[in-house]
């Protein structure tokens, strides 16, 4: 039984793999082979451990959360957020839109010692701080907080007032951080719905939060200690790259942390993109959601929070919710995505794509800062022309349906009409208003196509 397993059959080296491909090829070249990523990279068609280097991306010792995301209305009731646990979701991401929600009230009646729960904060309040203080003093609990004002300002083009009274609120939530997690958030998701490629998310991530950490290493040196961030992810189709999207997200902020002599380690609350989503042949949502989940799990995301297929043309639903939720029920209790920590670790492909990614996005980080840094560059327009650029160069490939969305510019049923289906406006709605600077738009590949299609319906 001490025998090794294949120890008659010879290793067989890169060389000789790449050797033995040309030969079949008879003639081809080698380079047909080769697929040329949006983001600079070529994907080899085979990796071999001759080449192999671990990326070190720092990983994370948690089993992943089942998240249930709950946009706060005054309609919603703690009832709605039991039942959500009670069916499988094993965390909330509660998104308090404005001041005059009371969300106080939900959690009196969920139990917040055993329950994390991720409060998302979409405005900026002076009572804020103080009522969370209230609600959780003398309690053990795992609320967590967040707040993101330079990815409103992003998305936005404005600050939540100015900018010298949204640092002085900051400056509050980041003294609440001694009560209560308040872990400043970072929405990534904002470039990759805008069409943004993979190595500039990762750059405009670390840019990003490196206005956080410049502010905080300031301000509040002692705080920074403790400064552990929540990055949103919205993951896309491309499987392998989105895994390693994630890993290298790690690796760039571990990088970037241990000059400041900060934490490494972070948090991702990882979710669906909008980009990619369609409302004719809407069922395929559900495979595009399935697999962008997968990536954010093997990627190594804390928090996991599906979306309905039907998101983006239907108000909330029982149905749409409880589908979402059980796709990834399925994949931890039925797939068994919960049984392997860090099940990407050594897959010679995804580490060499996680330290491509890495290095490119350093990079674009290292002129942004050179240029004087996020703010900067967002005033100067920048960030939003290179976003377009990428996005443009995307829409082009989905109109030569060279990026295919099935059911959408490929394999379309012309029986499949929805212009009856639609409870609210699947597009970009635009609202005229002053902003500071340009925002970063967000919006889906299939826009243009469907509004054209709907209106032959």
């Amino acid at each position: 039984m001490s025998k090794k397993l294949f120890e008659d059959f010879k290793e067989v080296s890169a060389k000789e793999w790449k050797q033995k491909i040309q030969v079949d090829l008879k003639g081809a070249d080698y380079e047909s082979l080769l697929f040329h990523s949006n983001e600079g990279i070529d994907v080899k068609p085979f990796y071999h451990q001759d080449n192999f280097e671990p990326s070190h991306a720092p990983t994370s010792l948690q089993p992943w959360k089942i998240t249930e995301r709950f946009i706060i209305s005054e309609n919603t009731t703690a009832a709605s957020l039991l039942e959500s646990l009670e069916k499988g979701a094993e965390a909330l991401w509660l998104v308090i839109p404005s001041a005059e929600i009371n969300f106080s009230n939900l959690l009196t009646e969920i139990d917040i010692e055993n329950t994390p729960i991720f409060l998302d904060f979409q405005f900026l309040s002076k009572e804020t701080p103080q009522q969370l203080k209230e609600i959780v003093q003398g309690k053990k609990h795992q609320i967590s907080v967040s707040v993101d004002i330079v990815g409103h300002l992003s998305a936005t083009g404005n600050w939540f007032s100015n900018q010298q009274e949204d640092h002085q609120i900051l400056a509050e939530f980041i003294q609440l951080n001694k009560e209560i997690p308040t872990q400043l958030s970072v929405d990534t998701s904002i470039y990759q719905n805008a069409g943004a490629n993979i190595v500039q998310q990762l750059a405009y991530a670390m840019a990003h939060v490196n206005e956080y950490l410049n502010h905080l290493n300031e301000h509040f040196p002692q705080q920074l200690k403790e400064f552990q961030p929540t990055f949103k992810v919205a993951t896309g189709s491309n499987y392998f790259f989105e895994i390693a999207k994630l890993k290298a997200l790690r690796q760039l902020y571990a990088s970037l942390a241990s000059a400041y002599e900060a934490p490494e380690t972070i948090q991702i609350l990882a979710f669906p993109t909008r980009r990619n989503k369609t409302i004719y042949d809407y069922n395929v949502n559900m495979l595009r959601t399935t697999t962008e989940s997968m990536s954010a799990i093997l990627g190594g995301a804390n928090w996991v929070c599906n979306l309905p297929y039907d998101e983006i043309y239907h108000h909330d639903n029982d149905f749409g919710i409880r589908i979402a939720r059980n796709q990834l029920l399925i994949l931890k209790e039925e797939s068994y995505f919960d049984k392997v920590a860090n099940a990407s670790d050594g897959s010679y492909y995804v580490e060499e794509i996680t330290s491509q990614l890495a290095e490119k996005a350093l990079e674009i980080f290292k002129s942004i800062e050179k240029a004087g840094g996020w703010i900067t560059s967002l005033k100067e327009g920048t960030i939003q022309r290179k976003i377009k650029e990428s996005a443009n160069k995307e829409l082009a490939q989905f109109n030569d349906a060279e990026k295919t969305l099935v059911g959408t510019n490929k394999y379309q049923n012309p029986e499949d009409k929805m212009k009856a289906d639609l409870e609210k406006s699947p597009f970009l709605q635009k609202n005229e208003r002053k902003t500071l600077l340009k925002p970063i738009i967000q919006k889906r590949l299939a826009e243009k196509s469907e509004q054209q299609r709907l209106e032959t319906e």
